[in-house]
């Protein structure tokens, strides 16, 4: 029966250059590294032939290309609730030089100054949702590293907070469905990237 009950494949955009330095990366618009548009390509490779009721990406860049790339973007809509985390000051610094200035900060407590709180990040994710469970069908998503994970643990109905859990790297699916029935959200693959070394 669980075959039957719709599945939501998430699906992490490629590299860029600030993923590669560990900078966070919420609403700045920079582009895919030559590999990051390589491993797109693989992950449609391996999306190739399957059919999606809806297929929605992020408006940003990254996330649209690998959309593109992977051979979805004639049908995918933006969704801006998809954009990533909105790190205000912390944009484009790593977690080493921000504890330099604020020694115990931790994104998924503290959320950042001048951008988003874990809170708002996770009322995004309750309206992804929400509108993930009223379609009929598969879905098929590209997105951001901390959106899709705080999707994941909205998805389960754990608070926003325990995003914390779910590592996400690049250019990776993932699925989140059912068990037994529509009352039974599982989480049914999770950062899977065999499509990028061939094993």
């Amino acid at each position: 029966m669980s075959e039957a009950l719709p599945q939501i494949y998430l699906a992490r955009h490629g590299e860029t250059a600030w993923s590669l330095s560990g900078q966070h990366t919420g609403l700045t618009d920079i582009p895919l590294t030559e590999r990051g548009e390589q491993n797109a390509r693989r992950l449609g490779e391996r999306l190739k032939g399957w059919t999606f009721a809806l297929v929605l990406t992020s408006p940003l860049q990254r996330a649209r290309r690998t959309c593109e790339l992977a051979g979805f973007g004639a049908v995918a809509k933006d969704d801006p609730d998809l954009k990533e985390f909105n790190y205000g000051d912390y944009e484009g610094r790593t977690t080493a030089d921000i504890h330099k200035e604020r020694p115990g900060w931790y994104l998924f407590r503290d959320g950042c100054p001048n951008g988003e709180s874990v809170e708002q990040v996770g009322s995004r994710a309750d309206r992804v949702v929400a509108r993930l469970r009223a379609v009929n069908g598969n879905v098929l998503i590209f997105s951001h590293g901390h959106i899709l994970r705080f999707l994941a643990a909205r998805w389960l109905e754990l608070p926003p907070r325990e995003a914390r859990h779910f590592l996400l790297s690049t250019a990776t699916l993932s699925i989140l469905g059912y068990e037994h029935s529509l009352e039974e959200a599982a989480v049914r693959l999770w950062n899977d990237g065999h499509h990028l070394t061939g094993s």
